[in-house]
């Protein structure tokens, strides 16, 4: 081996066994879409909706097949910015007309990342606390922020309330009425510019997509262009946002340095009540479960496991896909740690870095809670999953992912050992609440 090539190839068995030698403060892009469903992308098998840029980020990067957030939206945005369980967050009443927001003992990602030397910005729907100041995103670690405060649909005819909807810029309130057709446009902008902003330190960018909850609403440019009709408009839309994104990244040269993740919170709106049927909302513009059972307000797969792509150069490999378990508490850990942050006591994620990048085939996380609101409905250890609002049910997920089968009766032994481990938790949860009173 000539001396230039073998001195190369020590650098690179450097770099991937020093992990620490890449770049230790890598930009982040988080990517959040609202009510999209496992099956609503190219990538996850959807027929009809093309998702080109999503489908190039993930043979860019690493996609997961058993990711999971939570069966609604505010729950999920705990899981994701404070990395706790919802039943351990005293987070209540965020949605029109609330008081409610995140408490100050909590520390959010975006409050972590700015401690580790980030600048940061939010784009998009918050439902995190909005009455204050102090509950909005710029008193909770975002430097700048541009959105809703809550759902799109916390408007007449959806729902029966006197408050405006109104946008957002850092604290005040600057428009309104709101057209909805531009939020995606719109929010898109707003990272952009902060990918090109001239700065020496790192950033971190969250877009919390207001679509594609109903009322379905899309720029002209995308209407009529999708196969699968509205929903598949608005779904491009979000596809061509994450090519934007992907764009600008790499005009300023930072393409190799950032962290882009692409997820969801929950799964798609199927069974709709009756307020939504207005407005011209129609049935099928929900989403799509893919193969599995369920939608969103519940705690079958179809309601919690969503999408979830990762590309990050130089830790993970291009190409890969894995059904390990994770969730979006793990995005919370796994950040901070990838910024040199630290990650609260208390918190419920694990750092999945050494999963993506290959080091290891297993993730850590061995256990999942399932929550509804702030209930525990179930949980998953192994391939093994108990329900148990309705009875029990156990379903093994590598044999039956769409649950089908409730297999309690043929293993009592395996529903006892998880009820076990389930009580443990809520255990452990009321001991907390009681500390705490």
């Amino acid at each position: 081996m000539a001396p230039m090539r073998r001195l190369a190839s020590i650098l690179i068995s450097l770099l991937w066994a020093c992990p620490a030698l890449v770049a230790a403060t890598p930009n982040i892009v988080l990517l959040f879409a609202d009510d999209l469903g496992y099956g609503d992308l190219g990538v996850y098998g959807n027929p009809t909706i093309r998702t080109p840029s999503l489908d190039r980020l993930a043979s860019e990067g690493l996609r997961m097949t058993s990711f999971y957030s939570a069966p609604s939206c505010v729950p999920a945005r705990v899981q994701l910015l404070l990395g706790r369980y919802p039943s351990r967050a005293a987070v209540s009443r965020t949605s029109v007309g609330g008081e409610g927001g995140i408490p100050g003992d909590l520390t959010t990602l975006a409050q972590g990342l700015r401690a580790a030397g980030y600048r940061t910005a939010m784009a998009g729907k918050w439902h995190l606390g909005y009455a204050r100041e102090e509950f909005l995103p710029v008193g909770k670690g975002f430097d700048r922020w541009f959105g809703l405060p809550y759902s799109n649909d916390m408007i007449k005819p959806w729902v029966q309330t006197d408050e405006p909807l109104s946008l957002y810029r850092g604290a005040e309130r600057v428009e309104h009425p709101v057209d909805q057709d531009q939020l995606t446009v719109r929010y898109t902008a707003e990272v952009v510019d902060v990918i090109r902003e001239k700065s020496e330190q790192p950033f971190f960018a969250y877009l919390a997509y207001s679509m594609p909850h109903l009322p379905l609403r899309t720029a002209g440019r995308f209407r009529g262009t999708s196969r699968a009709g509205l929903l598949g408009d608005v779904i491009e839309a979000i596809d061509w946002s994450a090519g934007e994104i992907a764009r600008a990244l790499d005009e300023t040269g930072q393409g190799d340095e950032t962290i882009v993740i692409f997820t969801s919170d929950n799964g798609p709106w199927l069974n709709l009540p009756g307020r939504m049927l207005s407005g011209g909302v129609r049935p099928w513009h929900a989403g799509s479960p893919g193969p599995l059972r369920g939608a969103k307000h519940t705690t079958y797969e179809g309601g919690v496991r969503v999408p979830f792509i990762v590309r990050w150069p130089g830790r993970v490999t291009a190409g890969t896909v894995t059904a390990e378990m994770a969730a979006t508490l793990d995005i919370y850990a796994t950040l901070l740690a990838a910024a040199g942050g630290e990650t609260p006591a208390g918190s419920d994620g694990f750092d999945l870095e050494a999963l993506w990048a290959g080091r290891t085939a297993q993730s850590p996380r061995r256990e999942f809670i399932y929550h509804r609101g702030s209930g525990v409905q179930g949980i998953r250890v192994g391939p093994w999953k108990l329900r148990t609002i309705d009875g029990d049910e156990l379903f093994h997920l590598d044999f039956d992912h769409s649950e089908r089968y409730n297999v309690a009766d043929e293993h009592p032994e395996i529903v006892a050992e998880l009820r076990e481990r389930l009580n443990e938790f809520k255990a452990r949860v009321a001991s907390e609440q009681a500390t705490d009173q």
